[in-house]
């Protein structure tokens, strides 16, 4: 009889001890489900911190036919070579990062304009340019003038702008607040934007996207007039100095340059 008791006891105790293990294989087996589970979902998730806008690597080169023709390249791609910020001695890394082949502006409320180390007078400048923001402001400012310790860049200034169906005297590839492009035409969203601008004596053009949008002379009655209706009215100085600095604009905004590249033109005709 005992032993028939203990039998019976010791059957209780393995089938008890059974259902323990099978218990803690199916916890083990939940818990690395959720694990599992948890880990997609952080995959998965967005991130919820700002980042800058993706912009492909693009160096800028020369070909044989441009180096022989003069052009050369304004900005190499990699360094802050020839650049610095307006009124500074040194460039502002905490306002302009050199990202991808391009001179990338960060935007926010500090604010430096950048500007070439060297001044030019007669001269044909090609560039190209994205802005990511709907109504992005900035520009690139020509006979520029500078005052130590002051980083906002005073000149005439081709308007850069993401701005489109817009043609007003503010309009990209406009003289700013000065004279209205004429058939301006943007790229898509997110694409980067053609500019040339020329500057031969007293008389200048702006291009944009192939498209010749605002053409003008310093000294012209025409000018003069428009310069009269605009802001610069009361500023004697404004483009006063035909030679100057080349300076890019920082207006708050995120903005991409890229490909600048510059040939000096001298005392002869384009």
């Amino acid at each position: 009889m005992a032993m028939a008791t203990n039998r019976r006891s010791t059957g209780g105790i393995r089938r008890q001890k059974s259902s323990q293990e099978d218990l803690t294989r199916r916890w083990v087996a939940a818990l690395f489900a959720s694990c599992f589970a948890v880990a997609g979902l952080l995959r998965a998730a967005p991130d919820s911190a700002p980042k800058p806008a993706a912009v492909p690597s693009h160096l800028p080169t020369l070909t044989d036919a441009q180096k022989q023709a003069g052009w050369k390249l304004l900005f190499d791609g990699v360094t802050p070579a020839g650049w610095r910020g307006l009124g500074m001695d040194e460039f502002p890394k905490d306002l302009w990062l050199i990202q991808d082949g391009c001179l990338h502006c960060l935007g926010g409320k500090k604010i430096n304009d950048l500007v070439t180390i060297a001044t030019y007078e007669n001269f044909e400048l090609t560039f190209e340019w994205m802005i990511p923001k709907d109504k992005g402001n900035s520009g690139l400012k020509y006979r520029v003038q500078e005052k130590k310790a002051e980083g906002f860049a005073f000149g005439p200034e081709y308007q850069c702008m993401n701005d489109p169906g817009v043609e007003d005297k503010n309009a990209t590839g406009s003289l700013y607040d000065v004279l209205p492009p004429k058939g301006k035409k943007l790229m898509p969203h997110g694409e980067f934007n053609e500019s040339r601008l020329l500057v031969q004596g007293n008389h200048v053009e702006h291009w944009l996207n192939g498209v010749k949008v605002v053409e003008y002379d310093f000294g012209s009655d025409a000018l003069k007039e428009a310069v009269a209706r605009s802001k610069f009215k009361n500023h004697p100085e404004w483009a006063r100095d035909p030679k100057g600095h080349i300076a890019l604009q920082d207006h708050h905004d995120e903005v991409f340059f890229r490909n600048l590249k510059i040939r000096d033109l001298g005392k002869e005709s384009p």
